[in-house]
């Protein structure tokens, strides 16, 4: 197997900052509507499918969204403060009588390698896109192939090429607050078209409520846009074959007005 890229290790210091305020950030994001999309694409391609590896967890919303569906899942996550409140969750779980259905483990998704297989592996919320070399987007196909048995389902979603160059990411503000935080995050992408990579470059400025106290946060998410041959080329090369391409969420056919896609590979 191809080592992983080394200079990938800056993500995980990079959520592990980021983790105290990751949820909040997100709160509006639909993990309801995306946990449905994701049980209906595993039904549709394997109907009898009922655990399920998640590749980057994050803090485990997905996953308590998919235990609560009836699925056996196990996540995965590098980063150790995102990978603390998930375990908060999965103790959450022991007080209902269902930590039988949800668990986490830390570890690299390039790299890991448990001890069972599983019908379906996840890689959410554009984890795959994260993985910026070539060497590391094989790693992350071999660990999912690593981890399925034959006829077993890799799901994940991804930045759309022909979206990104056709659109080009622009400067965003997001303002959010609870009683707690105030936060105002300023995104600005630089786009490396020669190397299919934005450099989306964040300013955190959160204002502590409690304290009325300001601190800033500055952070590099390094992101990587794909393009439809490609994928399928590594799929090939790693043990897989295309089942579904198609818009995250929508299933509609892909656009250069799609910016998020979702690809469902078999393992072969």
């Amino acid at each position: 197997m191809t080592q992983p890229d080394t200079s990938n290790q800056q993500h995980s210091k990079v959520f592990d900052e980021y983790s105290r305020y990751y949820d909040l950030l997100y709160r509006d994001k639909d993990y309801a509507s995306e946990a449905d999309y994701v049980a209906g694409l595993i039904r549709r391609f394997h109907p009898h499918a009922h655990s399920i590896l998640e590749l980057g967890a994050g803090t485990g919303i997905h996953a308590r969204l998919l235990a609560e569906k009836g699925f056996l899942i196990h996540g995965v996550e590098r980063s150790p403060a995102m990978l603390d409140r998930a375990h908060k969750l999965s103790g959450d779980y022991k007080q209902h009588h269902l930590e039988s259905t949800l668990s986490f483990s830390g570890g690299d998704l390039r790299t890991i390698r448990l001890s069972q297989s599983f019908d379906a592996v996840i890689a959410l919320f554009h984890v795959i896109s994260y993985q910026t070399s070539n060497q590391d987007v094989e790693a992350a196909f071999h660990t999912a192939r690593y981890h399925l048995n034959h006829g077993g389902i890799f799901i994940f979603d991804v930045w759309y090429g022909p979206a990104v160059l056709t659109q080009r990411p622009s400067v965003r503000i997001k303002r959010i607050a609870d009683e707690n935080l105030v936060i105002t995050r300023l995104a600005e992408p630089d786009l490396r078209p020669n190397e299919n990579i934005v450099d989306v470059n964040y300013h955190v400025f959160i204002r502590e409520l409690s304290t009325n106290t300001n601190h800033e946060l500055k952070e590099t998410h390094r992101m990587r846009y794909f393009f439809k041959p490609e994928i399928e080329l590594i799929a090939c090369q790693t043990g897989f074959n295309l089942l579904c391409f198609e818009e995250w969420l929508t299933g509609t056919t892909a656009s250069s007005d799609t910016w998020g896609i979702c690809y469902v590979l078999e393992a072969q």
